[in-house]
């Protein structure tokens, strides 16, 4: 059996790997506790997991069990690979051993189809008589909707088929609704920001549909380590629930490695700013290959669809010189195969015949494989919740296993692998959602409305701003009110309300197809599509690149053609903000900060060519896509101009110095706030129109704000307190992408000017 110790002597065999890991985290093995089989438990239920092996439950298991089979809500916030599922499962298959009408079903809701299928796997394997466990999902064929309807006790699904199918439909799921008694929230932790808040209205919905159907279902979440998990489960479901939180579940030793590329050759020191660090994919890419020659089953964590290509390509690449048949043991996992690609992965991950995979976050969640040697995770995850769920995926079986960090050239990464503490010893960050959100509220009450006309007795149920948006509904005329002492609310268009809601904030999708044969590659979401699906963009499908030749926004449609350019593509994007409103402010001794309401004005107006491998710009073009306008919660600070000369910046500097700053604070908010950098966005000016300040801005990058603004306005001093830090260690002289520069900034990172960013955020910070 491989040891950690082993894997890491392999990584760092290389002499020119040597100083690129800054700290080495070794977490000693865990012991499990179990618990006694619950006396309510089916003898059924229980011989089948002990056919499987498991002789006690842990007692982690156990206590939220029980407690969801006595009627009370739960939220189990244990470790990856504890055995969240049995806490859920125990009381679910008991339940449905017993039938619809005398035992009840259970709704399984989660944030992924794999996972959902991932989890029928499971339920089929334990093989529990009488229970009628199925998927409904897009991939699900007529036929079996029809049968889930009529017989299932056991349901699979996700929130966008609550939302659009079952809940508008809810006639045709009387009978399933009227005997429902558990409702299960996967991964909840998931549900965060705006899509977070999108869930948590759908939520209520369910509830009052079965409330209309005489049901009142128990909650069942399940969680990553989490703070405060019990108020998580109550923004999500409007429920009080109880939290269990000590994992019993055994745990083998894990080193855990934080890990820095190298600079690349000639750019040290001064000329760091000119090149950057090694690429993150690169380099996690060779430490993959290095894995899978050491025989070591791996999964590399990258943040993008295109990433998980690119890594997938390189370590293939490296794998051919070594041995011919390794290759075909690499592969790729994103969002956007088609479902039969996604099976088959999954199958072979299962079997064991993909010894290394690079994957986006559609497979952080839950798919269980078993048994992996290692974890590689190409830059921050966005949360720390995240990176232990990614991390957690390594020695799943009560294995010793290795996990590495790797960082990219971005602030927050840079500040994390040099301050291990921050990984180490911060608690796991809050859930950031708004339900009472009114971009988010508004359409869930037009469909709610739909379902069935709304009284006075949901205004409680769906959050205390329902009454104002309830009368801009009917002022807009999409709602009609009826009666005055007992008013009702009906939905009075003939189109469906259901699509006035994008639950995942992507504003649509966008199919990518290629021409010549008809074959449709994937898709995309319609705001990415601005900037990955343009003319002339370069895009990568299963390790075969394409150049986009049309993008229709209208009807949902990028034309692509196979090619083999040497260079990738990024967009170039301006855009201008209007401060809507401020509500909330404080002084510093010379500083504003302010929190409120913002408009932003975006478009994507070219792209650039760089040369694969060097990343050099080789070339530019002109676009001509639509503005895209976007309502949403700012926090932003202003300083007069004798502050500015006063920390010794000059007026020539004041751009770059609050363009660098603007870059630094949008890096590091997603160490505050449960986002990532692509959540927010940001605009710095000298002389803004409406403050006539230098001003900076970082706002949430959905409509009606997500929470992440309003958390970086609260723990301001922290947030900007680490940005500045990250920028003044930073070895570079004028600003590199490991602290002022940015991977997304519109104007080709320029002007910046690292210094004055530290003396502006000086003068910030007093």
């Amino acid at each position: 059996m491989l040891r950690s110790t082993d894997l890491l002597d392999k990584l760092l065999s290389h002499p020119q790997r040597a100083g690129r890991v800054t700290h080495v985290e070794s977490m000693a093995a865990r012991a499990g506790r179990t618990g006694r089989w619950p006396d309510w438990v089916d003898p059924l239920v229980r011989e089948r997991y002990e056919a499987c092996g498991i002789a006690a439950p842990w007692l982690h298991q156990v206590e939220a069990a029980t407690l969801a089979w006595n009627g009370r809500s739960v939220i189990v916030a244990t470790g990856t690979a504890s055995g969240k599922s049995m806490a859920y499962l125990l009381p679910a298959l008991s339940a449905a051993r017993a039938g619809r009408r005398r035992g009840g079903t259970t709704l399984y809701i989660s944030p992924t189809k794999a996972l959902a299928a991932d989890q029928l796997r499971a339920v089929d394997e334990l093989g529990v008589p009488d229970v009628v466990a199925t998927t409904y999902d897009g991939d699900t064929p007529s036929e079996l909707r029809t049968m889930a309807r009529n017989h299932a006790t056991y349901l699979l699904t996700n929130p966008d088929m609550l939302h659009r199918s079952m809940l508008p439909g809810h006639h045709r799921w009387a009978g399933f609704l009227r005997s429902l008694r558990f409702v299960v929230v996967d991964e909840c932790h998931e549900y965060r920001g705006v899509f977070g808040s999108h869930v948590a209205q759908v939520l209520r919905r369910l509830r009052r549909i079965c409330a209309g159907y005489g049901s009142t279902p128990t909650f069942i979440l399940a969680s990553a380590t989490t703070a405060d998990p019990a108020a998580t489960a109550g923004q999500l479901t409007g429920l009080e629930a109880a939290a269990v939180t000590d994992d019993a579940s055994p745990k083998g030793a894990l080193s855990f490695l934080l890990w820095e590329p190298p600079f690349r050759p000639g750019d040290a020191g001064a000329d760091a700013e000119k090149a950057g660090r090694r690429s993150v994919l690169a380099e996690t890419a060779d430490l993959l290959a290095d894995l899978v020659i050491a025989d070591a089953r791996s999964v590399a964590f990258v943040r993008s669809r295109r990433a998980s290509e690119t890594v997938a390509g390189l370590a293939r690449a490296t794998l051919r010189a070594v041995d011919p048949e390794l290759p075909e043991r690499v592969a790729s996992y994103r969002a956007g195969y088609l479902a039969h690609e996604r099976r088959a992965l999954e199958a072979a991950l299962q079997d064991g015949r993909l010894l290394g995979v690079a994957a986006t976050t559609a497979l952080e969640l839950g798919v269980d494989v078993s048994g992996l040697d290692a974890v590689l995770i190409a830059g921050w995850p966005g949360t720390l919740a995240s990176l232990w769920q990614q991390a957690g995926r390594a020695g799943r079986a009560g294995r010793d296993a290795l996990a590495v960090l790797i960082a990219s050239d971005d602030p927050l990464d840079s500040y994390v692998v040099h301050h291990p503490e921050a990984v180490f010893s911060r608690p796991i960050e809050a859930t950031v959602l708004d339900p009472s959100n009114p971009y988010v509220l508004a359409p869930h009450l037009c469909a709610a409305a739909a379902e069935r006309s709304l009284s006075d007795a949901d205004v409680d149920l769906f959050g205390p701003t329902t009454s104002g948006v309830l009368d801009t509904l009917v002022s807009e005329g999409l709602l009609r009110r009826r009666g005055d002492r007992h008013p009702r609310w009906h939905w009075t268009r003939r189109d469906r309300p259901a699509d006035l809601a994008d639950l995942r904030g992507s504003g649509g999708l966008v199919t990518l197809v290629e021409p010549e044969t008809g074959r449709v590659l994937g898709t995309v979401d319609e705001v990415r599509a601005h900037s990955g699906a343009h003319p002339g963009a370069v895009y990568v499908h299963q390790g075969e690149t394409y150049v986009v030749q049309s993008l229709d926004l209208e009807a949902g449609v990028a034309l692509v053609q196979r090619e083999a350019p040497d260079y990738t593509t990024s967009a170039q994007e301006v855009s201008a903000l209007r401060i809507v409103a401020e509500s909330d402010s404080r002084m510093g001794r010379h500083a504003r900060l302010v929190l409120g309401d913002v408009e932003v004005t975006s478009q994507v107006v070219g792209y650039t060519k760089r040369l694969l491998g060097s990343g050099e710009i080789i070339g530019s073009e002109p676009l001509d896509l639509p503005e895209r306008h976007l309502r949403t919660r700012s926090v932003w600070w202003t300083l007069p101009d004798d502050a500015i000369t006063g920390a010794g910046v000059d007026e020539a500097d004041a751009a770059g110095a609050a363009h660098a700053a603007e870059h630094a604070s949008i890096g590091m908010l997603p160490l505050i706030a449960s986002c990532d950098r692509w959540d927010v966005g940001g605009l710095s000016t000298v002389r803004h129109a409406e403050t006539g300040l230098l001003t900076v801005f970082v706002h949430d990058g959905h409509p009606g704000g997500a929470g992440f603004a309003e958390r970086g306005y609260r723990a301001a001093a922290e947030w900007l307190g680490m940005t500045r830090r990250t920028v003044a260690e930073c070895p570079c002289e004028r600003g590199c992408p490991s602290c002022v520069q940015s991977p997304k900034c519109g104007n080709g990172n320029e002007p910046l000017d690292k210094a004055g960013a530290i003396r502006l955020l000086d003068v910030v910070l007093e």
